[in-house]
């Protein structure tokens, strides 16, 4: 055997054995719960017991189930029943923190051209706006951007990638 193939084998059976005594095993059973914690009788855990800041944007994706996002049909910016309930969830949240802001980004498809999906998109984010407005949010606590089709969420040239970007989505500034 030449010399640098014995050495190469003596590295990797050196490592290996390293490696193995390294393992580990799972305990047989968890410890229990420290004493004088309450349980949530949610069946979602709260921002808290994830260890998410309040009032921040992973506090609300958690709030709201992912309910930061709203989707349209093509050519559409009306916001329907489905909408409405997550948007009603956003305002909830917002309502627990007065002081934080938002911005509603309304995206498009890819299909149509620049101007037509900024426009589009403005429309967008302006319906999710007013909405929440009309729930009790004060305007100035909401600012809307159009992205148009320029940050699609899913690629592709099909109906599934471009339901997935006709959107709205509530992202927390502060």
């Amino acid at each position: 055997m030449p010399a640098n193939l014995k050495i190469g084998t003596g590295l990797i059976l050196a490592g290996s054995l390293a490696l193995s005594a390294c393992a580990t095993n799972a305990p047989e059973e968890l410890p229990p719960q420290p004493s004088g914690t309450g349980t949530s009788t949610s069946s979602q855990p709260s921002s808290s017991e994830l260890g998410l800041q309040q009032g921040s944007q992973a506090d609300f994706v958690n709030f709201t189930q992912g309910a930061d996002t709203i989707y349209f049909d093509t050519d559409r910016y009306n916001i329907d029943s489905e909408d409405a309930a997550s948007l009603q969830k956003q305002a909830q949240w917002l309502n627990r923190y007065p002081n934080t802001r938002v911005t509603v980004e309304g995206h498009a498809d890819e299909r149509g051209t620049r101007e037509y999906n900024l426009a589009l998109g403005e429309r967008r984010a302006n319906a999710a706006k007013n909405y929440l407005v009309s729930l009790g949010i004060s305007p100035s606590r909401v600012n809307t951007i159009s992205y148009g089709k320029e940050r699609p969420v899913a690629l592709g040239s099909d109906e599934q990638a471009w339901a997935q970007n006709r959107r709205a989505v509530t992202v927390t500034v502060n």
